[in-house]
């Protein structure tokens, strides 16, 4: 299988490597174009992201082509080949099937289960074909690869479990209040985990923001962003009495919420429901008030304990995942070998069809005593005849080609029928 994949990832390059790629690759020529440019390399797809650089290409002559490949990433990263050699990885044949299967399906990614190298890779794929850099094997192999993610994500859990901090408070916060529909959050502090929660908090249909920051500046960046309401930490507890859910995270060296504060907002507000999260270090939110009734407090270590227990449940799940993409890395494969049959299936067919024109019109004084339509029958004879003689042939190769066992039987052929150049 003459597919090959050269590439670095964030297991294999520091960051610092990997944002070179991804900077000069947008300069100048097309990287696709340049690479198409090389005879070794007849299909490419150029796959790069902030965790990965990589390279899918049918090569014509593999080592020839790993090399220009490399040769490329050397180039446009303008890395010392001794530094490129440790990061890259080469994968040949199925391996290379593989490993790209793995990506699409999100095991090789920095959170396992993300959807977004999904997308990515469409993105990918999109260019490669705009660019009219893919053909049969590349079309065939990364619609195979959406394929197998598809399946990955319908058939296991892998995810869907919180693997992050600040999507764990968000599941909690579901689990405690229900529905998030129309609920009020209020952000304090404006750092990134706080920005993320809000994120994942509107995708879940929380209803308006609040941004408290002793910055307001920054409090009316983060707002605009997520279409909040900015204020200053001066309002921090009128604001705490029209929350629902509080998601704090400033790092200040002293405790910004207090239950002074939590049992005054909580009269009110009628005593309805507060939910705290407490995810700065050192704590925000004074433990004391979980202790309050009608509030929840959680804080970073009960929310880790959440994720932690959801990584390993993710890593069983790739268990299942590993063995789909095991199953689809053997179906491309079999796809694959057929490939190399197809020439002498046509060309043996294309000679069976010739030598029955020519017999027809040898045989023309006689068909032409006969009827239109028994003319038309006669043919229709000869062409099944032909199709049931070529049957069992055509259909030995293909299974034979699916074991990668059909060579012999192809030279055979090619010989025994007198094919046009004696090779598949």
């Amino acid at each position: 299988m003459n597919v090959i994949l050269v590439g670095m990832n964030h297991k294999t390059a520091p960051l610092e490597i990997r944002e070179r790629l991804t900077l000069s690759c947008g300069e100048g020529l097309h990287p696709l174009e340049e690479l198409l440019r090389v005879e070794a390399v007849q299909e490419a797809l150029y796959l790069s992201t902030c965790n990965r650089v990589e390279v899918v290409a049918r090569a014509g002559d593999v080592e020839e082509a790993v090399a220009r490949v490399k040769a490329f990433i050397l180039r446009h990263g303008n890395l010392d080949a001794a530094e490129l050699e440790k990061c890259l990885y080469v994968h040949c044949g199925s391996d290379a099937v593989r490993h790209l299967f793995r990506v699409a399906s999100s095991l090789d990614s920095m959170v396992m289960g993300e959807p977004q190298i999904l997308g990515q890779m469409k993105d990918a794929y999109r260019d490669c074909v705009e660019q009219k850099a893919s053909g049969i094997i590349l079309n065939k192999l990364l619609h195979h690869a959406f394929r197998t993610a598809k399946r990955v994500r319908t058939e296991t859990a892998i995810a869907g479990n919180a693997v992050s901090v600040s999507y764990a408070a968000v599941e909690m916060a579901k689990k405690i209040l229900g529905s998030l529909e129309g609920r009020t959050v209020l952000l304090v502090g404006a750092g990134e985990m706080s920005e993320l929660a809000a994120r994942h908090l509107l995708k879940n249909g929380a209803g308006r923001i609040i941004v408290a920051n002793r910055t307001y500046a920054r409090a009316a960046q983060v707002a605009g962003e997520i279409q909040g309401t900015p204020v200053g930490f001066e309002q921090l507890e009128e604001k705490l009495q029209e929350a629902d859910i509080v998601i704090s995270s400033t790092g200040a060296a002293g405790y910004v919420i207090t239950p002074p504060m939590v049992r005054t907002a909580l009269r009110r507000r009628k005593n309805r429901l507060l939910f705290l999260i407490d995810i700065a270090v050192p704590r925000d939110v004074d433990p004391d008030t979980g202790r309050i009734e009608n509030v929840f407090l959680f804080n970073i270590d009960d929310l880790q304990g959440v994720v932690d227990e959801n990584v390993r449940n993710r890593h069983r799940e790739a268990e299942k995942a590993e063995g789909i993409i095991g199953e689809e890395v053997l179906r491309f494969a079999e796809w694959y070998n057929t490939l190399e049959v197809v020439p002498t299936i046509v060309s043996l067919r294309e000679k069976a069809e010739s030598i029955l024109r020519a017999e027809l019109e040898r045989s023309g004084s006689w068909l032409r005593g006969l009827g239109e339509e028994d003319r038309k029958n006669v043919e229709i004879l000869a062409a099944q005849i032909i199709n049931k003689i070529l049957h069992d042939p055509v259909t030995g190769l293909k299974e034979e080609s699916r074991s990668n066992g059909a060579m012999p039987y192809v030279a055979a052929i090619r010989k025994l029928f007198r094919l046009e150049g004696g090779e598949p």
